[in-house]
């Protein structure tokens, strides 16, 4: 579990394909932080397994499910990634509860400067958008957002200079792809209503909740 506040920004050194899955080496600071084997690491909001390590990098492995459902199939050498260890027992919950579970793929529809902050808008998949909902959270390649605003086709998140300065997400661009994950209590409580109430995912439940629950 983590919590959408990105402790360090990886950068691809190397990718090895086996089979349909693939290693990714990633180089980063957070090998001198007492990484340890087998320790959930999420990976642009991907969670994955370290696996080893060195003074440079750390490897970690991709399944194929995994390459179809994020954009992980898509980093190339040199690619930076935002990267956030696993919450531990004590540890402050600064953002929202981030399982590292991609919902799907978003699309950077534009991004606009307001003042010293940007307004960061995304087409999101039709699964997901019944999820959202304004001043509900959100994780974009493993940050976590406030959404701002909801429209048919996606959303709107705003990002603050101390986010541009510590992720990836300050080099953005229209057309970019990014990981998605909406807020697990909204998911659950979607799942919940739909159960109760016998409806798919675009029944009433989903409209409730993208009304804000009022």
């Amino acid at each position: 579990m983590f919590t959408g506040i990105i402790s360090h920004v990886g950068r691809i050194a190397g990718r090895e394909v086996r089979g349909d899955g693939a290693t990714l080496r990633i180089a980063s600071s957070v090998v001198h932080d007492s990484l340890g084997r087998g320790e959930s690491l999420a990976v642009a909001g991907v969670c994955l397994t370290v696996e080893s390590w060195d003074d440079i990098a750390f490897k970690v492995t991709v399944s194929p499910e995994t390459l179809r459902r994020t954009r992980l199939g898509h980093l190339a050498p040199g690619q930076k990634v935002n990267l956030e260890r696993a919450l531990r027992a004590g540890d402050r919950m600064g953002g929202h509860i981030v399982q590292g579970h991609v919902d799907g793929l978003g699309c950077v529809r534009s991004v606009r400067s307001e003042g010293v902050s940007r307004i960061l808008s995304l087409a999101a998949p039709a699964g997901l958008r019944p999820h959202l909902v304004d001043r509900g959270s959100v994780a974009v390649d493993g940050v976590s957002l406030t959404v701002t605003a909801v429209d048919a086709g996606g959303f709107e998140v705003t990002l603050i200079p101390e986010t541009l300065r510590q992720t990836t997400l300050v080099d953005l661009k229209a057309g970019d792809t990014v990981n998605l994950e909406a807020d697990m209590v909204s998911r659950y409580l979607a799942n919940h209503l739909r159960f109760m109430n016998g409806e798919d995912e675009s029944g009433s439940a989903a409209s409730w909740l993208a009304a804000g629950g009022t």
